[in-house]
């Protein structure tokens, strides 16, 4: 079998078919001419270039019989092509490889030891290059990075990385001769959840981060909603207890003063004078400790106003809460849902509330899924990505 050398050349039914097995397969014929529509005839005119050139395969064993002929679940090659996903924070570059399906097969981390953009895409094509020795068939980039982004190519600003109007793709691009896309690290964990995590599939879907600060993401009609506002700090601005507490990064009693992980670290100092890290005053709140158990507590009842103001604007039929700060739910849980429960209408469905904890490595894999956009829908860095409102 030879793996596909791209999706480009495909056609648009071609595409179609590819695409519906990527994100729903493995799928039998007869499921997948109901999804979109088709004749068998139509199905399988289209489907015999894409097996014969390797990128579909007929995967498990012979399933349902149709016009008595058997029929054999389709499946995509996840390890056709892979893909270098690369979250850039203020101190390093933390890098992923994933086959066409997401799934991480290698992690690279390198430290970032200046923020000047020509130095930054070197060591993004550097770490490309370094992988490709082990993952040959590399096809595309996608990198994320904290700030506003225009057109998945200029870093317009990012505060943490001191760059405004930094066209990145191009740099990277010339250096490591391969598509690169950009995007804000929030819309890519977006839409890496709504192709292939907690999303798929779903209609109405949000996702909730909480870290370094707070970052939310719509999906409507199964498209993640794009704005000029992204990443612009709106947290600062939800202000979810007018008597909370105010922090540094965000007005009083907002959601990044309550839930952020500065936020919270930055409560206990000025109660305390010691500085703790996030996971021990997660701790000391667990024990019983009475400080750590105040901010907690607050933390946690804030994060149960904005999911219930959420799930009663949005109406989402999910809401991943995601990013390093969710392990307030493993300490106050209870208290994030009897909040929500408190401030919904009695007879309001449960709000579905998934939690997950999530390392460098899988926002890395979200800017993978950018490039995997690009290269299955045809969409060049910087066009944005068809399907997105």
């Amino acid at each position: 079998m030879t793996p596909a050398a791209s999706w480009l050349p495909l056609r648009p039914g071609e595409r179609a078919v590819a695409i519906e097995v990527l994100l729903g397969g493995p799928l039998t014929r007869t499921e997948l001419a109901r999804r979109l529509g088709l004749s068998a005839g139509s199905l399988t005119r289209l489907t015999k270039p894409l097996l014969e050139s390797g990128l579909l395969v007929e995967a498990g064993t012979p399933g349902e019989s149709r016009q008595g002929r058997p029929s054999q679940p389709l499946d995509i090659v996840a390890e056709s092509r892979s893909f270098l996903g690369v979250k850039i924070t203020a101190d390093r570059l933390h890098a992923v490889v994933t086959t066409l399906k997401s799934d991480i097969v290698d992690r690279h981390d390198r430290p970032l030891t200046t923020h000047d953009p020509a130095a930054v895409a070197d060591l993004v094509a550097g770490t490309a290059a370094a992988l490709a020795r082990d993952h040959p068939r590399l096809a595309g980039i996608g990198v994320g990075v904290g700030g506003l982004v225009e057109d998945r190519a200029v870093v317009a600003e990012s505060p943490f990385l001191g760059w405004r109007d930094v066209p990145f793709a191009a740099l990277v691009e010339e250096r490591a001769k391969l598509p690169v896309v950009v995007e804000n690290d929030v819309a890519a964990l977006v839409e890496a959840e709504t192709w292939f995590g907690a999303g798929r599939g779903l209609d109405r879907f949000v996702v909730l981060t909480i870290g370094a600060g707070v970052g939310y993401g719509l999906v409507l009609g199964g498209r993640r909603v794009r704005t000029g506002q992204e990443d612009r700090g709106s947290g600062r601005h939800w202000i979810l207890d007018p008597d909370g507490p105010l922090t540094p990064d965000g007005a009083r009693g907002s959601a990044v003063s309550l839930l952020s992980v500065p936020g919270i670290r930055h409560q206990v100092l000025a109660a305390t004078g010691r500085d703790h890290g996030y996971e021990e005053i997660l701790a000391l709140a667990g024990a019983g400790d009475p400080t750590a158990a105040r901010v907690i507590g607050a933390a946690a009842r804030g994060l149960g106003v904005l999911v219930s103001q959420i799930a009663d604007v949005a109406m989402p039929q999910k809401i991943l809460l995601a990013g390093e700060g969710v392990g307030l739910m493993d300490v106050a849980g209870d208290t994030v849902r009897a909040t929500v429960r408190a401030r919904r209408h009695p007879l309001a469905a449960d709000v579905d509330l998934e939690t997950r904890v999530s390392d460098f490595h899988d926002w890395a894999r979200g800017a993978a899924v950018l490039a995997i956009q690009v290269l299955v829908l045809g969409a060049g860095s910087g066009r944005g990505t068809p399907g997105s409102a």
